[in-house]
């Protein structure tokens, strides 16, 4: 039994299709990875999974459940949660308020949100920011707090919308590790990025749309190599380091 499935999904927005008869299926454990142009149609997918927007047609069922006509806090209370590209902390809080927000999607009471929101930033090397308002972190740590601040609601399928964006080489090697942690973990990842040396790396299965399509899916080795993926989005075949 897959952990979610994609059936036949479609959006417009007015007369643009942004999304068109999408379909895959996500299983417990793996990393996913999505890619495509801009305005291909990623974050429209993710916001149908997640409950921003709701399909005009097709089904999302994620753990045997129906979720495409619940509230996006309904979803996230059952396990699946996202991230968003452009990260949107509560400035004026400090980073261990801002991960305790994630903690209350299970729990009502504040010290148990603290205690989780600490265990959280240890995991992901930003214990030593707890206590720093999140308006003095830099871009990297942002994408950590906003990332740590999901897995606080305990996911069990996390979407992540470009964690990597606008990292340096350094900083998204580090990330590779904390992903590949964060799976070893028992978080199933499905991932939106440009960095496709990350991508490439972390994922076991490539999903490629264009123009709403899906068009390719399949081994990171086997979509680098699809001539209609190159001509699409990656312009030459991406030569896969196997080191």
């Amino acid at each position: 039994m897959s952990l979610l499935e994609v059936k036949d999904l479609s959006k417009s927005f007015g007369g643009l299709r942004a999304v068109s008869d999408i379909e895959f299926s996500i299983q417990q454990g793996e990393i996913i990875g999505l890619i495509g142009p801009n305005g291909a149609g990623k974050t429209t997918i993710f916001n149908l999974i997640s409950g921003v927007y709701s399909p005009d047609t097709g089904r999302v069922i994620f753990q045997s459940k129906d979720i495409k006509r619940l509230r996006a806090d309904k979803i996230c209370k059952l396990g699946l949660t996202r991230t968003f590209q452009i990260t949107k902390p509560f400035l004026k809080l400090t980073v261990l308020e801002n991960v305790m927000v994630g903690a209350y999607n299970h729990t009502n009471n504040r010290e148990a949100a603290a205690r989780q929101a600490r265990e959280m930033l240890e995991a992901t090397g930003l214990g030593h920011r707890t206590n720093f308002l999140a308006s003095t972190l830099t871009l990297e740590e942002r994408k950590r707090l906003e990332l740590t601040r999901a897995l606080a609601t305990r996911p069990v399928l996390l979407l992540l919308d470009e964690v990597m964006a606008g990292l340096n080489s350094t900083e998204v090697d580090e990330m590779i590790v904390l992903l590949r942690k964060i799976r070893g973990g028992g978080v199933t990842l499905f991932i939106i990025e440009h960095v496709m040396r990350a991508l490439m790396q972390i994922s076991d299965q490539i999903i490629v749309i264009h123009h709403g399509e899906k068009i390719a899916s399949g081994q990171p080795k086997e979509v680098a190599k699809n001539q209609q993926v190159i001509e699409a989005y990656l312009g030459e075949e991406y030569v896969l380091d196997e080191h």
